[in-house]
């Protein structure tokens, strides 16, 4: 198997303030985001929770997902977790 490429949804809390990004190492990432690296986007707004994140093969393939989603209106991204993940439960790190 190659290297995965992980597109991910984080919030700060259900219906609140979202970020999406894109890394190859989800737990890594995680990690980062959750011990509040100082000055970024993610501890300015307390945003630790993992809601939605999906698997590529390539890398190509998920930074053009990762574009889409930013642009896509508040309301899609909230219909996309709740499809998803309608409990709005913080998703385990275990990749």
């Amino acid at each position: 198997m190659g290297k995965q490429y992980f597109v991910y949804l984080l919030v700060n809390k259900p219906y609140g303030t979202f970020y999406v990004g894109i890394t190859s190492d989800l737990a890594r990432r995680l990690d980062a985001h959750r011990n509040d690296l100082p000055g970024s986007f993610t501890e300015q707004y307390g945003i630790h929770m993992l809601m939605h994140y999906e698997i590529y093969d390539d890398p190509y393939s998920a930074i053009q997902r990762e574009k889409r989603l930013k642009r896509w209106r508040r309301e899609w991204k909230l219909r996309l977790i709740e499809e998803n993940n309608p409990k709005w439960a913080d998703l385990p790190d275990d990749f």
